[in-house]
């Protein structure tokens, strides 16, 4: 089973780019999108049910901002899920945050995790989320749930997931107190597929500034995750990601689980 997820900065700009070709190419079998700033009455079939074969079309389900232009998160997949839901805490599903997919006994989530913003502006509502995420992932594990949080999660866990750490102490998104949650989060039962598979590796980010060229001299951040809990992790053949692939400021990151999966 493959899973792509991928930040668009903006659904209907990445149409304009190619994102549909780019997703009936691909065929995964699960595609969470992240930043869609759109409602779904605001989009094309074509973008709403891309096909996947022939004859058959994606499902697609979308949480969308109450702010017009901002935020929300999609989930496309080959097969209709059991159950689709939100978080269900109004302060981040009014902000589009996430969505919930559920196969058999495993739930795919696509998060799109606030930014801190400078000087911390928003740190605590930041921190706020990543307390409601963990509760949501510790609570599907109580339930026999295996978990994959997909998404964007706006933090640079340690020096090596981005290219200028020490310029960069005091940014949003490499701030200690989210890194701190990132240790947490990672020691707590669930895993970071890539930075498992890859241990040590310098070099691979997931988001370029549009400035000074930053994406050609890759000049980046590893911001896009695929965290799976450790069960799960067992099963994770393939965890890589895709800067080849243009249309945003983010590149996709893909997962791709062995046979055994509840798809």
């Amino acid at each position: 089973m493959r899973i792509i997820s991928w930040n668009v900065n903006g659904i209907r700009s990445a149409e304009k780019k190619g994102f549909v070709p780019w997703l009936e190419a691909e065929k995964p079998d699960i595609l969470c999108v992240q930043e869609t700033k759109a409602r779904p009455e605001q989009l094309s079939e074509e973008l709403l049910h891309p096909g996947w074969g022939k004859g058959k079309k994606y499902h697609s389900y979308w949480s969308s901002a109450k702010k017009a232009g901002y935020s929300g998160v999609a989930i496309y997949s080959k097969t209709e899920p059991d159950a689709v839901e939100l978080l269900g805490e109004g302060e981040f599903d009014d902000e589009g945050r996430v969505l919930q997919a559920f196969f058999g006994n495993m739930a795919v989530i696509s998060a799109y995790f606030p930014n801190s913003q400078d000087a911390g502006a928003r740190l605590g509502y930041k921190l706020s989320f990543c307390g409601a995420i963990k509760r949501l992932c510790d609570a599907l594990g109580a339930s026999k749930k295996h978990v994959v949080l997909c998404g964007d999660y706006n933090i640079a866990h340690t020096p090596i997931d981005l290219a200028r750490p020490r310029e960069n102490e005091g940014s949003a998104g490499y701030l200690p107190e989210e890194r701190a949650w990132m240790d947490l989060f990672t020691s707590s039962g669930y895993a970071d597929t890539f930075r498992r598979l890859h241990p040590g590796e310098e070099g691979h980010y997931s988001w370029w500034s549009y400035r000074m060229n930053a994406r050609e001299r890759n000049v980046g951040w590893r911001l896009d995750y695929h965290c799976v809990d450790e069960a799960l992790m067992e099963r994770v053949k393939q965890s890589r990601i895709r800067p080849e692939v243009y249309g945003s400021d983010h590149c996709p990151v893909e997962l791709v689980l062995k046979s055994g999966s509840a798809l």
